[in-house]
């Protein structure tokens, strides 16, 4: 009995952990339409922030990436 309310823990933790990749993938929504929603007022200045922007999307997916390692860490190392 106690293994199965431990294996319950660590797939709940993982599940719990792989919504951290769904809240990534909002935040590198958000990003890019903050781009878009700025590049489209002030064309001129959109090609200086492109790099800004691939910064951003690089942050957001590092954390989904992050959440996703203690995920699988959490199902398969513990």
């Amino acid at each position: 009995m106690e293994g199965d309310i431990a294996s319950m823990g660590q797939f709940i933790g993982a599940g719990i952990a792989g919504l951290g990749a769904g809240v990534a993938a909002l935040g590198v929504g958000n990003v890019a339409a903050n781009f878009l929603s700025g590049a489209l007022r002030n064309p001129s200045a959109a090609a200086a922030q492109t790099a800004t922007l691939f910064i951003g999307i690089a942050f957001a997916e590092a954390l989904g990436i992050f959440s996703f390692l203690v995920a699988l860490l959490l199902m398969f190392a513990v």
